[in-house]
């Protein structure tokens, strides 16, 4: 198989992920919940961990890094636990589910006012409707690094500079640029940086977590055993056992860390380089093609992720052509992105969406090349 869905999930691991969870399994215990040898190889794993990630992501301190099952999770953490009712927050039409069906959920229940910044037929925004949509009630701007479906990066220092000027906060869905795409909190401004480790951080399923800059309290999502303060009727207020209640994933965080070793020694610039060399030439291949419409901007730097449509074929059609005859895994449908699809045109039939990951090949994208031209045929 072919596998061109790394934006979903990626496939192939660094051996040194797989070597650690399978370590993890056979040794450790639960972190922060005894001092048996086992508990403090856990405790140190899950450290160690921090150190890592907050090293990788210009994160302030390792105590900030906070773990979680995914992005999702860590989303939902930082918008619940920062946005009070009637607070106004910017979005805009490039996001996930992930962070739209927390922010509907506020502005029901909470009355929170929402406004999103339109995409337009290529997926780009417009810099200039941030500053006019934002106002003293502005509590937060919560976007995307990137589209999952176009691919598209949002300039986040940019973003972030606007919401400072207006004693706003910036969160951060990272879910498709940690690991694969130079990020720093500290330079960009980012407030709360949500990502998850089982996409360009090649880590296990199960395991993300979000970052937070000091300065920034959340309020905890879920309250429960913390393995300190068991006498207290109420969750610790130190990070990041705030935001940490119940058992953590130790041995996906085993695997999550090892990842992000892996990504440290090899570069991010690096892995970058080569996953977006590889988009651009599937990019190259297709773009030109008869019948075939590519959806974003690809002028400049973005995630590598390439969507498209072939005639008037339906999306999960051609997913399914591609699966069957080529022995390619992509993606088809809505992407959960269902703001963008309508900025795109594409509601009805979907997108497929190529995505590459820095274990594919300039063979296997010439191979992905080919079968797009042959469907097109």
């Amino acid at each position: 198989m072919i596998y061109l869905d790394n934006a979903a999930t990626t496939l192939h691991k660094p051996a040194q992920v797989i070597e650690a969870v399978t370590h993890a399994m056979s040794s450790m215990g639960n972190c922060s919940r005894g001092t048996h040898a086992g508990a403090l190889d856990a405790s140190r794993t899950v450290y160690d961990a921090r150190v890592k990630l907050a090293r990788l992501f210009g994160c302030p301190r390792p105590d900030r890094v906070a773990f979680t099952c995914n992005s999702t999770e860590a989303l939902n953490i930082a918008i619940s636990g920062l946005i009070a009712a009637g607070n106004h927050v910017i979005s805009t039409d490039l996001e996930h589910n992930s962070v739209l069906r927390p922010l509907y959920r506020l502005e029901a229940e909470r009355n929170v006012a929402l406004d999103f910044v339109r995409a337009d037929e290529q997926g780009n925004v417009d810099y200039a409707d941030f500053e006019r949509l934002i106002g003293p009630d502005t509590r937060a701007v919560v976007c995307t690094h990137a589209s999952n479906l176009t691919g598209n990066v949002l300039d986040i220092g940019r973003i972030a500079s606007i919401a400072h000027a207006h004693n706003a906060i910036i969160i951060v869905d990272a879910s498709q640029t940690a690991g694969c795409y130079p990020i720093d909190m500290q330079n960009m401004g980012i407030d709360v940086l949500c990502f998850t480790g089982h996409k360009g951080l090649m880590g296990p399923q199960g395991t993300g977590g979000l970052c937070v800059s000091e300065g920034i309290e959340i309020a905890p999502f879920k309250v429960g055993g913390s393995g300190v303060q068991s006498y207290s009727k109420t969750q610790p207020a130190e990070y990041p056992t705030r935001l940490e209640a119940g058992t953590l994933n130790g041995h996906g965080i085993a695997g999550l860390g090892a990842a992000a070793d892996y990504i440290l020694k090899t570069g991010v610039s690096v892995i970058h380089d080569r996953e977006h060399a590889l988009m651009a030439r599937f990019y190259n291949g297709v773009k030109d093609v008869d019948g075939v419409t590519v959806y974003g901007d690809f002028s400049g730097d973005r995630a590598p992720i390439v969507s498209l449509n072939i005639r008037d074929y339906d999306s999960g059609e051609v997913s399914d052509e591609l699966s069957q005859s080529y022995g390619i895994a992509t993606r088809p449908g809505a992407h959960c992105a269902p703001r963008m699809h309508a900025a795109l045109g594409t509601v009805e039939r979907g997108a497929v969406r190529f995505s590459f990951s820095w274990f594919n090949t300039e063979y296997e994208t010439d191979t992905a090349i080919a079968a797009v031209r042959e469907l097109a045929k």
